[in-house]
């Protein structure tokens, strides 16, 4: 294995179920596995998916459900007012609107919420983040060109300040957003790539997130592309972002960790890292809508996998599939590193490939028509959501994370 295999949907779900072997072994360090939990977890999200849709017309898991939230297609509203002159236009606003909003989208922390304009309405949590980035963009903060709002510029993305992000996200003393620092450097950092590859931002405009939308369909072959190779741009694209991460022989590898008991030798082995790319994941999910806007199909969504993040995993960990050996590692706080929660995202990439046919199986619906990315959100995100709710308070994950705003 090459450090550049590990930047594959196809890596995630093997070192997943690698993991997995070693939880049916007793082999972890920090979490013991209840096969017999998983049925109820599968009740769980089959019970949610179905009060939220009832017709069963789940869409996929994506950020364009957040910006419609309380049952208003914000997007389409936008859209329809710009008059982009065409597809690919709009495509390009698409892209930069996900891509800003995905990279804004690690957790928020408990006590934040932000007052929509207008309607007054408070949101929280994932709606809160994305209806708030959606305002930012709207106002075109990021945007260099008068009358064109929904633009990310590379020239703006690059002199982004924390003032200007908290104030767009309404923080104050008694509203603070977790790792402010962390998702201002991201989008300076989202700046300086897209300038740096104007082969893959700045095709056909300045550079921008956006312009991967044309490389997208340059990618395209006979009008389609595989939802696997759209992952793969955006980790080629965005990989130089992530700060503080591994490289290995001179390629960064994002959201991916070392695991020192798989790791033989003192050298870190490719064998040894755990990727996840839960953020690069959650937003190739969310490029497929504007993809196929543009007239092109993806195809081979199911390559991808679950979202190792703390709604999914908390769901496991809730129901009872996914138990600490110690419980008294409830009570401390994890860095993202640490064995223990690389332990529990793998467990979690695994673990919801297998509740996935269950939960098909309860609602009555053939696997293929029901993808990993429709029970992600009808799903298993909002199921997590649920049973955290009934055990903390605040709604908290059961694992307590630090957070620097660029992982969850």
């Amino acid at each position: 294995m090459t450090p550049q295999d590990l930047l594959a949907a196809a890596a995630v779900r093997t070192a997943a179920h690698r993991m997995l072997a070693d939880a049916d072994a007793g082999r972890l360090g920090h979490w013991r596995l209840d096969r017999d939990r998983l049925p109820a977890v599968a009740d769980r999200i089959a019970a949610v998916t179905r009060a939220a849709y009832p017709d069963l017309a789940v869409p996929f898991h994506a950020r364009w459900r957040h910006f419609e939230a309380g049952g208003r297609d914000r997007w389409a509203e936008a859209s329809a007012r710009a008059g982009f002159p065409d597809a690919r236009a709009r495509a390009r606003s698409a892209f930069d609107l996900a891509i800003v909003s995905v990279l804004l989208d690690a957790g928020s922390g408990g006590a934040w919420s932000w007052r929509e304009p207008g309607s007054g309405a408070v949101w929280r949590s994932s709606e809160g983040l994305g209806l708030a980035s959606f305002a930012m963009m709207a106002s075109g903060a990021l945007s260099h060109v008068p009358g064109e709002p929904f633009r990310a510029d590379a020239v703006r993305l690059k002199r982004v300040e924390a003032p200007a992000l908290e104030r767009a996200f309404q923080v104050a003393p008694d509203n603070p957003l977790a790792g402010v620092a962390g998702r201002v450097h991201l989008l300076r950092r989202l700046g300086e790539a897209a300038e740096a590859r104007p082969d893959l931002f700045a095709i056909a405009d300045d550079p921008r997130p956006g312009g991967l939308a044309d490389v997208v369909a340059a990618r395209a072959a006979a009008g389609e592309i595989p939802a696997p190779a759209i992952l793969e741009l955006v980790l080629e694209a965005l990989g130089p972002i992530w700060p503080s991460r591994l490289v290995l022989d001179g390629v960064p590898l994002g959201d991916a960790w070392a695991y020192p008991r798989w790791q033989r030798g003192a050298a870190l082995s490719p064998e040894a890292v755990v990727p996840f790319h839960k953020l690069s994941q959650w937003l190739t999910y969310s490029l497929i809508e504007p993809t196929e806007a543009m007239g092109l199909r993806v195809t081979g969504v199911g390559g991808l996998t679950g979202l190792a993040e703390y709604r999914n995993g908390g769901l496991l960990v809730d129901d009872g599939a996914l138990v600490l050996r110690d419980p008294a590692e409830a009570e401390a706080v994890h860095e993202v590193g640490s064995p223990l929660v690389v332990e529990w995202r793998a467990m979690t990439v695994a673990l919801l490939d297998l509740v996935h046919p269950m939960v098909a199986d309860r609602l009555g619906v053939e696997l293929a028509d029901f993808p990993l990315a429709r029970m992600l959100e009808g799903g298993s995100w909002a199921a997590g959501r649920a049973a955290a709710r009934e055990r903390r308070a605040d709604g908290g994950p059961p694992i307590r994370i630090a957070s620097d705003g660029t992982t969850f």
